[in-house]
């Protein structure tokens, strides 16, 4: 049997993943302790305040100890994973982390390294909140038991879920092949994905397979009255797994991508004076151009969409009004203007709202622009956009015209100056050249922090964003 030595024990610590966030919920392990790992090897996914992310263990080794189980949310520089990098192999019969001795436990949550202590980073443009850092409750015991076989209770739950009994499958079973969105779906209807049968290229498990699997393990609703239990039930249920057949309330805990989302806007709204213009414009032409250009041969491939022309058209409304590009500095009581555009666009996600942004967005042709909208948007409903990509973002676009909405009033982005909600473009009765016609009509509104944009500058951006969609050839004549 191998004994460590000190020397050769290796603790990889929770990394700062999201430039500046301070914990990070453990989603997925990849590895069990007695698993041999070699440098840059994906071991765990996390999911922060903006994203979820891989982790590469950074040296060659065995796994030891799994420091947490998944679903708990750990603190920024506390070790998760231990790896024994003298060379040798797993001790025959290793016990999983959760029967290690009490010695081997992390330390408690009073104890455990506090990052950031007295300065709290959040999201970009609105600096530190002077507030200590503390870490959300834990799904399980403080013993560590990601690698342990469940306990009864978890077990019986399991079971419950799956709608059959028995032991749990192996822990050495292959990885089932989904992408981050699926994973989370199958996490929160308690489906085990590697019961899943795959339907898609190259035995990927799509999200039709996971609702297919989650479909016989709805259990019948109780016979008596009474709300079951809260330890019969899962401990997240997602929104659409909802049933009013059953109990009366389901609570969905609010973390993650959600949880930063929340704090976020209301941060904003009660931080930022608002306030919202509203203008309806004839894009007629807009559309034709639209059409045109998706048989373009410089444009074939990329994504070509009203929402490409009306990006560009506050890139142009941006060119003629730079001072709307701007955020406020409150501690200096300045306006910080902008010489440049990343441009943030709206996405939900199953992850919830994200609001990643095309850096340097003025710089780029439209063809170039085209090619980056579409790689944010594959990224976005991939589950893969990177923290980065959604930092450092001046203005946004929110296209709620998908969801057939005529119109909204948008929160401000934090940090940033002004947004610009694009409503649905419907066929409409319009009084063009004296006449009333048919018209393809759309309504914009603009919200924009009034501390450093008046009345009179937000409403010449949204009327030069208006006049560019209605007349799309002042893209060349005022570019």
């Amino acid at each position: 049997m191998t004994t460590m030595t000190e020397a050769s024990v290796r603790e990889f610590k929770m990394p700062d993943v999201g430039e500046g966030l301070t914990e990070a919920e453990i989603l997925k392990w990849y590895v069990q302790p007695g698993d041999t790992v070699t440098d840059g090897q994906v071991v765990c996914e996390v999911e922060t305040a903006k994203a979820a992310v891989e982790l590469p263990i950074p040296y060659d080794g065995v796994v030891r100890e799994l420091r947490f189980p998944e679903g708990t949310t750990v603190d920024v520089g506390t070790p998760i994973i231990t790896v024994d990098v003298s060379g040798g192999t797993a001790p025959a019969g290793a016990a999983p982390a959760a029967e290690a001795p009490a010695a081997a436990a992390p330390a408690p949550q009073e104890e455990a390294p506090s990052v950031g202590s007295g300065r709290q980073p959040v999201l970009v443009g609105y600096g530190v909140a002077t507030t200590s850092t503390k870490r959300r409750p834990r799904k399980g015991p403080e013993t560590p038991a990601a690698a342990a076989p469940a306990a009864p209770a978890a077990q019986a739950l399991q079971s419950e879920l799956n709608g059959h009994g028995g032991a749990p499958a192996a822990v050495d079973r292959p990885r089932p092949l989904a992408k981050p969105p699926v994973r989370k779906l199958a996490k929160d209807l308690g489906v085990d994905l590697a019961a899943v049968t795959p339907t898609g290229p190259e035995g990927i498990i799509t999200r039709e397979d996971v609702h297919a699997a989650a479909a016989p393990q709805q259990a019948p609703a109780p016979v008596e009255p009474a709300a079951p239990a809260p330890a019969a039930r899962p401990a997240a249920v997602a929104p659409a797994a909802v049933s009013y057949d059953g109990a009366r309330e389901t609570r969905v805990p609010v973390k993650g991508v959600r949880k930063a989302t929340a704090q976020a806007m209301v941060g904003s709204a009660f931080t930022a004076p608002h306030v919202t213009e509203f203008v309806t414009v004839d894009v007629t032409r807009t559309m034709k151009l639209v059409d045109e250009l998706k048989q373009d041969k410089d444009l074939q491939g990329l994504r070509v969409n009203p929402l490409l022309l009306i990006a560009k058209a506050l890139l142009v409304a941006v060119k003629r009004n730079p001072e709307i590009n701007a955020s406020w500095d409150e501690a200096a009581q300045e306006i910080v203007l902008k010489h440049y555009v990343n441009l943030g666009i709206a996405a939900a996600t199953p992850r919830g709202l994200i609001v990643p942004n095309i850096k340097d967005a003025h710089d780029k042709t439209l063809p170039q622009l085209a090619e980056a909208l579409g790689e944010l948007v594959a990224t976005a409903r991939e589950g893969k956009t990177s923290p980065a990509a959604m930092q450092g973002g001046t203005l946004t676009i929110t296209n709620v015209g998908v969801f057939g909405v005529d119109t909204g009033t948008p929160i401000l982005n934090p940090g940033e100056s002004a947004i610009l909600a694009v409503g649905a473009i419907k066929l409409q009765p319009w009084v063009h050249k004296g006449k009333v016609k048919p018209r393809q009509v759309t309504t914009l509104a603009l919200s924009f922090d009034h501390r450093l944009v008046d009345g009179e500058l937000g409403s010449k951006v949204l009327a030069d964003v208006a006049a560019v969609l209605e007349q799309p050839k002042r893209l060349i004549t005022w570019a």
